[in-house]
């Protein structure tokens, strides 16, 4: 994190940055990248003469550099894939069956619960 007024400042959860810090670092990205263009496009004038291969490469640089940054600072927002999940899913849901009870009939047998004694 950067230092703001003498204090160092912690991230104390996984929240993404704030909007404007965001576009800062983006806009300071793409400004980095035109600067190294330009040294790029002013190399390729001074070695055209001298070392045309490496004015190539050069010119090449500086040629496809500001589709680059413009792709990367469009590119929107992180991603963050860190953060928890809000939702919970409830806990899983034991079937109990009810205990079967012994019925005792007339005669003394022990039947099921829900069965009809033999005898009758």
């Amino acid at each position: 994190m950067r230092k703001r007024g003498g204090t160092e400042v912690f991230r104390i959860t996984e929240a993404r940055r704030g909007l404007a810090e965001d576009v800062s670092g983006r806009q300071r990205r793409y400004v980095i990248s035109m600067v190294v263009r330009t040294l790029a496009v002013i190399a390729t004038v001074a070695l055209w003469n001298v070392q045309r291969p490496i004015a190539i490469v050069a010119l090449v640089l500086g040629m496809l550099l500001p589709y680059v940054a413009v792709v990367i600072a469009n590119g929107g927002r992180e991603n963050v894939t860190s953060l928890p999940s809000t939702h919970l899913d409830p806990p899983p849901r034991t079937m109990i069956a009810a205990p079967v009870k012994p019925v005792v009939a007339e005669t003394g047998a022990t039947a099921a619960e829900g069965e009809r004694p033999s005898g009758t």
